[in-house]
């Protein structure tokens, strides 16, 4: 069962790193979206690859941090496995992304397609509302507006749905060959899940923020 611990309250400022580690995962998923739609518009130069690598292995060092710090604490402002949870969703969102932009690289995709483009459209909006609630999180913003941001997150994981299924559809009609398929495929489907995580995490919040 998720829950608030009430002991936090005595030990506020020592478990205020994770809220912290929140942010600053959340900051580089946001930052990664932000690369990914500038992948799309200009291409995988060396350096997007450069910032890419720096974004992953940043995103991994806060995991890593969040999870020595949680098994040295002894109370914590929430349940342990909430914090382990929301701490490895939002590196997988970065390495998801991550993931799509490198083979973007590798597989000398010259042009970005239309469905694409709704993606990485859809994957900022995304990232920007899960910033925004990872920081209610902290600042304990009512909950009514929490839920009505979750709510907001739904409906852009629910278009997401929707142009992955457009994406595929179109992918699948004949006009491409096999190879392009197998190409475009990967890389949708990796944004797809890094915006459906983008939920999950949203959700979890919402909901340890109602108890």
């Amino acid at each position: 069962m998720v829950k608030f611990n009430f002991l936090s309250y005595f030990f506020h400022d020592a478990n205020d790193v994770f809220y912290e580690l929140f942010e600053e995962n959340s900051l580089t998923c946001k930052q990664t979206a932000e690369l990914f739609t500038k992948v799309l518009q200009e291409g995988v130069n060396d350096d997007a690859m450069v910032t890419a690598r720096q974004y992953k292995h940043k995103s991994n060092k806060i995991l890593k941090k969040t999870l020595k710090v949680l098994g040295q604490t002894r109370v914590t402002p929430i349940e342990k496995e909430d914090i382990q949870y929301i701490s490895t969703m939002l590196n997988r969102i970065t390495k998801k992304i991550i993931k799509a932009i490198m083979n973007f690289r590798v597989y000398r995709i010259e042009k970005s397609t239309e469905h694409m483009i709704l993606q990485a459209q859809n994957l900022m909006t995304a990232a920007n509302e899960l910033d925004f609630i990872i920081h209610s999180f902290r600042e304990k913003t009512s909950v009514s507006q929490v839920t009505d941001r979750n709510l907001k997150m739904k409906e852009i994981e629910t278009r997401g749905d929707e142009i992955h299924f457009q994406a595929l559809d179109e992918l699948f009609s004949g006009q491409y060959d096999a190879l392009t398929v197998i190409k475009c495929r990967d890389i949708y489907k990796d944004i797809e899940t890094a915006l459906d995580t983008c939920y999950h995490v949203s959700d979890a919040v919402t909901n340890i923020m109602l108890k």
